[in-house]
């Protein structure tokens, strides 16, 4: 599927079937999380069959229905955590929507101490991802426009365009999309704004930007 298909496709989704996920799945799951894990130097885990860690009054206010597999995005603390959890985070969510499973990222309506994860003393859980398959598909988010959020002139490159279109698609925290990006000729640079969770949106805004504009269009500029 086109790599756009997928991502207009995505929606957050809260409420779950009781089905367990297809083993062929977990196993591409898994592997792709070893793989990041092993890229990033976190220690992102996936957490089957468990449900305590939304079986809280904040699950229910954050309207979680059915909540029992999600991936624990644990790794040391340090002012990058956020950011790299964003990024390949959303490495994963999008690995999972090509395999028709639901997710949804949350950092706040779950109760930490009832989680399943592993740490070292120097890590910490920053958020977690639910996965599942949902009882719906989940409904668009409401999106700025291209100009809100960047430099954008219509006369810029299509490669940037597609890029901005795309970041715009990313989840970001209560779809604040609270980021800005500009570019000179292929250098381009993101910056947060100011807001909850703005980090790990980066982070997801980030890898967004590069599947819509082609990692070889561009490089970042610090």
């Amino acid at each position: 599927m086109d790599k756009f298909d997928l991502m207009r496709q995505r929606h957050s989704v809260r409420a779950y079937l009781d089905k367990d996920i297809d083993s062929e799945h977990v196993l591409i799951m898994q592997k792709a999380i070893d793989r990041y894990n092993k890229i990033s130097g976190l220690r992102m885990q996936f957490i089957e069959n468990d449900e305590a860690a939304f079986d809280c009054r904040m699950a229910k206010y954050g309207k979680f229905e059915g909540v029992k597999n999600y991936i624990a995005l644990v790794g040391a603390k340090g002012h990058d955590l956020d950011f790299k959890c964003g990024y390949y985070g959303e490495h994963l969510v999008m690995i999972a929507q090509s395999l028709g499973l639901n997710t949804c990222w949350v950092g706040q309506t779950f109760k930490k101490s009832k989680t399943v994860y592993h740490a070292e003393l120097n890590e910490k859980l920053a958020a977690v991802i639910t996965i599942g398959y949902g009882k719906t598909q989940g409904t668009p988010h409401k999106s700025k426009k291209l100009r809100s959020v960047s430099d954008f002139k219509e006369s810029d490159p299509d490669w940037y365009k597609r890029g901005l279109e795309a970041a715009l698609l990313a989840p970001t925290a209560l779809n604040q999309q609270r980021f800005n990006i500009v570019h000179n000729a292929r250098r381009v640079k993101l910056r947060p704004g100011i807001g909850f969770f703005t980090k790990m949106d980066m982070g997801i805004v980030k890898y967004h930007f590069e599947l819509g504009a082609g990692r070889e269009n561009f490089n970042w500029s610090e």
